[in-house]
């Protein structure tokens, strides 16, 4: 155009929509880019896991004098990328203790339990016992403490079996202090059957993490605790929230409105102590 219609080199890249500099520099096509590429591609295949800077680290191994960016050219033109990771199947052969095997019935047939970490502002560490009621999805109750034990789980089990009643079965993973020979011989003298879900397979306490993860996500994540005191209490009172005003996926977007119930033992005990008459409603 610029020779036989005489114009500017400025106004014909204009017209044709071509930037000046494709008329200045010719494209050098470098006599080994064919075999970087093969190489490129040889190796993407061998280690599938591996990005464009971990391949450039391994052809420079092989001897290629080779910079990142020219990696990473080729690796976007050939339309190269490393995979995203899928998450691990479940197994198909299921413990005994899988909620996919026993699923809870109805109210009070199959409680849960597992610990939950974190921090306060110190750094120091504290954790958490969540007791959920797999049916209702009702959380029980939230023990915050900086150490828990087979002792501790054992008295909060104790006290949610006199304000609830004992379920039939309770669900937990094999940690220390589930396994615990005082809590699995005090459990059995009461008649509540222990679920223990196969190691390493925490979706087979699927109900309990699904809780855990709520509890990360909405509270854990978004509040700093300067002290324990003031964990339990935010802790204690998004439990509240949980149960009596949040919507659940789960259950259409309802809300639980979970009332303190009042257990026939406590009714009992009530009585024992402080003189109450014989007849107790439990509604």
């Amino acid at each position: 155009m610029v020779k036989v219609l005489g114009v500017s080199e400025r106004r014909a890249c204009r017209v044709i929509g071509q930037h000046r500099s494709t008329q200045r520099k010719d494209l050098i096509h470098r006599d080994d880019e064919d075999a970087l590429t093969r190489a490129i591609i040889r190796l993407a295949e061998q280690f599938g896991r591996h990005g464009y800077r971990r391949i450039t680290a391994l052809l420079r191994n092989e001897g290629w004098h080779v910079n990142q960016k020219r990696v990473y050219r080729i690796w976007r033109r050939e339309g190269l990328k490393v995979p995203m990771k899928q998450p691990k199947r479940g197994r198909l052969w299921l413990n005994d203790g899988s909620c996919v095997r026993l699923r809870p019935a109805h109210k009070g047939h199959v409680w849960s339990y597992d610990f939950v970490q974190d921090r306060t502002h110190d750094g120091r560490v504290f954790r958490m016992l969540c007791v959920i009621d797999e049916y209702t999805r009702e959380c029980l109750t939230i023990r915050v403490k900086r150490k828990l034990n087979s002792r501790d789980v054992l008295d909060t089990l104790g006290e949610l079996f006199v304000r609830h009643g004992a379920p039939e079965h309770i669900r937990s993973d094999n940690g220390p202090e589930f396994i615990a020979t005082s809590l699995r011989d005090w459990l059995q003298r009461i008649g509540v059957k222990t679920l223990y879900i196969e190691p390493g397979s925490p979706w087979e306490n699927g109900y309990c993490e699904s809780f855990n993860s709520k509890l990360r996500d909405e509270l854990l994540a978004r509040e700093i605790f300067y002290d324990l005191r003031e964990a339990q209490i935010l802790i204690e009172t998004w439990r509240q929230h949980y149960n009596t005003a949040r919507p659940h996926s789960s259950l259409g977007y309802r809300i639980l409105v979970a009332r303190p119930s009042v257990s026939r033992n406590l009714c009992l005990w009530r009585r024992a102590k402080l003189g109450q008459p014989k007849v107790c409603s439990t509604s």
